[in-house]
């Protein structure tokens, strides 16, 4: 016996030397079919109740899908229940196509077509396994037995579309699949569709549904778009043919599989919302659907409020929605590395300055309003974060703190981070902000200050004297005096006086951090310490010019913590 790797059959490729869909372009939408109500429901672990199945329905309603496969009614009365409530209770809309799943077997059909009485618009989706191996294992038939299997059950529906429209205005398409289509030989593929065809009387008015499942993955997608070119060239009439992918995730490739299936020919897409199915899950319609999005093709599908239809689905599923799934997880929009959240702030401000009608932001292929989500949440802080990242999250708090000062606070974050060897909350960063910035109240204390212009004999430029009162930890207050070209040039110079000149100014920012008459402004403090460190503070005042004295101070303050915890001597004593 084989062991390992060496027992399994590898796929076999199709020759297409001239092949096309590799140069092909996604250019519109699929027709889109949802199963969550049928092969969804089928794959959980606790299916759907009646309400529920009645609220994801019209879900997909309100999404704007247009064919919802609800169920296979001959299978049990729960899924007979489904779809005589949406009958009878008139909830299908009229441009909304529902779909009935049957096996093709006799008294299987004959209840379908029982179930379906009064609806409007019905696609009856019949089907049989074709491939090698359910023929070997299952049936053990030839693939002649396999096509008159799927041939009789043809014969019978088409009988009993007629008998039904002789009696009633209803709408019936014919949908055919050859189940594990992409393990069956493609001429034999091609084969049992078409005699399906011939045996319904399709024609350009009244075209068949062919949908060609991949109902175990097994090659990678080029394989299976190989496979769709394949069957599209070599069908007869293929202008009477919708061709339908129903792709499954075994590989986890089935959103590629579908894509380049679309661009091999197909012209529908069966799937379900963020890929629930059998085993690994089916082609999730609503990554495929924004993929198309963000390549400037209106898929057809409202996913606006992303986050709504996210949570409808894990309640009436019980089945949740990992965080890292495309567009809608938790985590999808959130950065924590440094660089990227460094270049997604940028990306921003480009945005804004520029006024560029498209969205150019790096690391985010979305924007993420366009499907309900925050801008909050995409910038989230741990070790691993860098200094754009926190100076993002400060904006959200009204400080725009200047880049120069973005390292000192990042390493400050990064610190505490570490420490604590988890994520920080924005509340947190903002409350490491306020401790270490605007609670520092000492050991410079300014206790009162006054400004006065002085204009000097002979001199044209005004002077700005200033005078105060500065206290040091526990000493006895000094008076300090200084005059500059601005208030905060004579305030510096009034502190050179008491000691401080080894301390060099280098910048300032301001502005506003609320709005009205009773508006506040922050400056920020850009100075160096006695030995050429860069260290900031900031201050916040209704006054912007004692905001800018207090953001001094703070600076001051910050380079004294160390010194006040060593009990070295103060700079100046009185």
């Amino acid at each position: 016996m084989k062991q390992g790797c060496e027992k399994y059959i590898p796929f076999k490729p199709i020759d297409i030397p001239d092949r096309q869909w590799p140069s092909k372009t996604i250019t519109k939408p699929p027709v889109w079919c949802s199963v969550d109500l049928r092969d969804g429901n089928q794959a959980l672990i606790d299916p759907m109740n009646l309400e529920e199945k009645l609220e994801f329905f019209k879900t997909l309603i309100d999404i704007g899908v247009k064919e919802i496969e609800v169920g296979f009614p001959s299978a049990s009365e729960t899924e007979y229940e489904i779809l005589r409530t949406l009958i009878e209770r008139n909830l299908i809309p009229d441009d909304v196509t529902i779909q009935v799943l049957v096996q093709s077997r006799e008294h299987l059909i004959k209840k379908t077509f029982e179930a379906i009485d009064g609806a409007k618009n019905v696609i009856i989706h019949f089907y049989n396994s074709t491939s090698t191996l359910q023929r070997k294992v299952v049936f053990k038939k030839d693939m002649d037995g396999i096509i008159d299997i799927a041939v009789t059950g043809a014969r019978l529906i088409k009988k009993l579309t007629d008998e039904l429209k002789a009696q009633k205005d209803v709408n019936i398409r014919y949908e055919y699949s050859p189940e594990s289509f992409s393990g069956t030989e493609m001429d034999n593929a091609v084969l049992i569709c078409e005699k399906v065809m011939e045996e319904l009387g399709v024609d350009e008015n009244n075209k068949i549904i062919l949908n060609l499942p991949s109902t175990v993955e097994g090659s990678t997608p080029n394989g299976y778009a190989d496979q769709i070119e394949y069957f599209c060239r070599h069908l007869k009439n293929r202008e009477n043919a919708v061709i339908s992918l129903h792709p499954h995730n075994d590989r986890g490739t089935a959103v590629a599989a579908a894509e380049l299936g679309l661009l091999a020919g197909a012209d529908r897409i069966e799937g379900t919302l963020f890929g629930n199915g059998e085993r690994t899950g089916n082609v999730d319609i609503v990554t495929l659907a924004l993929n198309m999005y963000t390549q400037g093709i209106d898929p057809g599908l409202d996913f606006h409020d992303i986050n709504k239809i996210k949570e409808m689905f894990e309640r009436t599923t019980k089945m949740p929605v990992d965080p890292r799934k495309p567009y809608v997880g938790e985590l999808v929009f959130t950065a924590f590395s440094g660089s990227h959240q460094d270049a997604i702030n940028k990306g921003k401000a480009y945005m804004r300055e520029s006024g560029t009608e498209y969205w150019e932001v790096p690391y985010l292929p979305i924007d993420p309003a366009d499907v309900g989500r925050e801008y909050e949440p995409i910038i989230r802080i741990n070790s691993q974060s860098g200094k754009g990242g926190v100076a993002y999250i400060m904006q959200e708090f009204g400080f725009n703190m200047p880049k120069a000062m973005h390292p000192e606070f990042s390493k400050i974050v990064q610190k505490v981070c570490d420490e604590k060897g988890k994520e920080l909350k924005k509340e947190e960063v903002f409350d490491l902000f306020i401790e270490e910035y605007r609670n520092v109240c000492g050991p410079y204390q300014l206790l009162n200050h006054k400004f006065s212009e002085e204009k000097e004999e002979h001199e044209e430029l005004t002077k700005v004297h200033f005078s105060g009162t500065l206290k040091y930890n526990g000493n006895d207050p000094v008076q300090i005096e200084g005059t500059g070209s601005g208030p905060i040039d004579a305030f510096c110079q009034a502190m050179n006086t008491v000691g401080l000149k080894d301390y060099q100014f280098v910048d300032y920012n301001e502005h506003a951090i609320s709005s009205g008459s009773d508006s506040k402004a922050v400056s920020y403090i850009h100075i160096k310490n006695p030995e050429g460190k860069d260290v900031f503070g900031i201050g916040i005042s209704h006054n912007i010019n004692y905001a800018s004295l207090k953001g001094i101070l703070c600076a001051i303050n910050r380079c004294q913590k160390d010194c006040v915890r060593a009990e070295q001597p103060p700079i100046f004593a009185k």
